[in-house]
């Protein structure tokens, strides 16, 4: 049965079948239809359906014509019908491994899906979860899901891997298909399988020897991330308090041609990966009875940051005889990051939780977010629009704080309109105005 899978797959017979059709998802879909595969995408929001059935993009690193594209093919369809997987010759899950309120690991979506894939599969199918996650996950929760529904054995029936995602929205010299893929799988031949079918649209695959260790891989990329920027975020407080300013010692710093890699401090972590995966690592190691105090101790630095911009604000308002309270405030950017769309685990909310529980009049702006959605955390501000780039709303505010540095802004306009700015992503090197107009934090 393997060499049939195999060959299917070198002649783009084989049907992939995608589920959770967001920032992961989607571009995969988009990979493997523009390397010539049929597409299924599962997702069970209705309204990402329609959206691309209209060839309207909701994501904004594709555009409207790359959806049309895709629909107009015949080789792509999305759909909410789960019981269309025996379709599909593979299964790729692309859904949230977030937190939950005791920063433990949330399964129900993992959960929930295997639960509602597995009575609808068949022989020779793959299956393969790319969602960031503990070691341990792939073998001790989708296996045996599957195995209990279908009566099938994992390595005989059915194939199992685990691959995880490694895409960065916005990044304009990477894409899915130009990252390097890590894959493990249960059994040799689910290895070749898997190994098989991203080599065919993907620039190069690391096989390693099972799926404990390919979760570990994922764990490692982002815990390294995790504890420099937390390394640089207490750098930068400390050489604040010796007037030193911490972008132009990282800046020398990265001069050297070995032995440094440069990071950059900022208001706190966002995005999916950094704040959340470490907390994996953590809660599946006391499992073992291991304590994982430098992982801790940089997730403790790192979501004190937007407490400390909040006090560096807090004592700018005080030199101008103004308080918190009562303020108005105005925070420029509200995706974690900067020139996307992507809001989840941004710390522009826990700043904006901050200061508004402290009084202040709080409003942001972002051309990419015009207005919030729905999120699990902060539903609170649904609904909420970005201000108008308008020059007598924004001479209004008391304060402007920048949280994420999107290129496409004017900030020589804002420096202009606004009497305070909070800098938190070094845009401005005018070093005359640091602690006059404009504030590091």
């Amino acid at each position: 049965m393997t060499e049939q899978i195999l060959k299917k797959i070198e002649n783009k017979e084989y049907n992939v079948g995608i589920i959770g059709l967001g920032y992961v998802g989607l571009p995969l879909m988009w990979t493997f239809f523009n390397n010539g595969f049929k597409v299924t995408g599962f997702d069970i929001d209705p309204q990402k359906i329609e959206a691309f059935e209209k060839g309207k993009s909701y994501l904004k690193h594709f555009s409207d014509d790359d959806f049309k594209r895709m629909t107009g093919s015949g080789l792509v369809s999305i759909t909410t019908d789960f019981s269309r997987i025996p379709e599909v010759d593979c299964i790729l899950m692309c859904v949230p491994t977030p937190l939950d309120g005791h920063r433990e690991p949330d399964m129900s979506y993992v959960v929930n899906t295997v639960e509602t894939v597995a009575p609808y599969m068949r022989k020779g199918q793959l299956i393969v979860l790319e969602s960031t996650t503990y070691p341990g996950t792939t073998d001790e929760i989708i296996t045996p899901i599957c195995e209990k529904a279908t009566g099938l054995k994992s390595g005989k029936d059915f194939y199992v891997a685990y691959s995880p995602e490694r895409e960065d929205p916005g990044n304009p010299d990477f894409t899915t298909g130009t990252i390097p893929k890590v894959v493990g799988a249960d059994g040799e031949d689910a290895l070749k399988i898997a190994l098989a079918l991203y080599g065919a649209v993907i620039v190069k695959t690391v096989p390693v020897s099972n799926n404990r260790t390919a979760e570990a891989v994922k764990l490692l990329e982002n815990i390294f991330r995790s504890v420099n920027i937390a390394l640089v975020n207490e750098l930068k407080v400390v050489f604040q308090e010796m007037d030193i300013d911490v972008h132009e010692v990282i800046e020398a710093a990265s001069t050297k041609p070995f032995g440094f890699m440069k990071f950059t401090p900022g208001p706190g972590l966002g995005g999916h990966c950094i704040p959340i995966d470490p907390f994996y690592l953590t809660w599946k190691a006391r499992e073992f009875g291991v304590n994982t105090r430098f992982i801790e101790l940089a997730g403790e630095v790192n979501t004190s940051m937007p407490h400390y911009v909040i006090k560096r604000t807090t004592e700018a308002l005080n030199s101008r005889k103004k308080a918190v309270n009562g303020s108005k405030i105005l925070i420029i950017g509200l995706s974690y990051k900067p020139n996307i769309d992507d809001v989840r685990e941004s710390p522009t909310f826990v700043l904006m939780d901050i200061l508004d529980k402290h009084g202040a009049e709080v409003s942001y702006y972002d051309p990419y977010v015009p207005v919030i959605n729905p999120t699990r955390e902060h539903a609170h501000w649904t609904g909420t629009r970005s201000i108008e780039w308008d020059e007598a709303l924004i001479r209004k505010f008391d304060a402007v704080l920048i949280s994420t540095n999107h290129r496409d802004i004017d900030y020589d306009s804002l420096r202009e309109w606004s009497d305070l700015i909070i800098d938190t992503r070094n845009v401005y090197k005018d070093k005359e105005l640091f602690g006059k107009q404009i504030i590091k934090a």
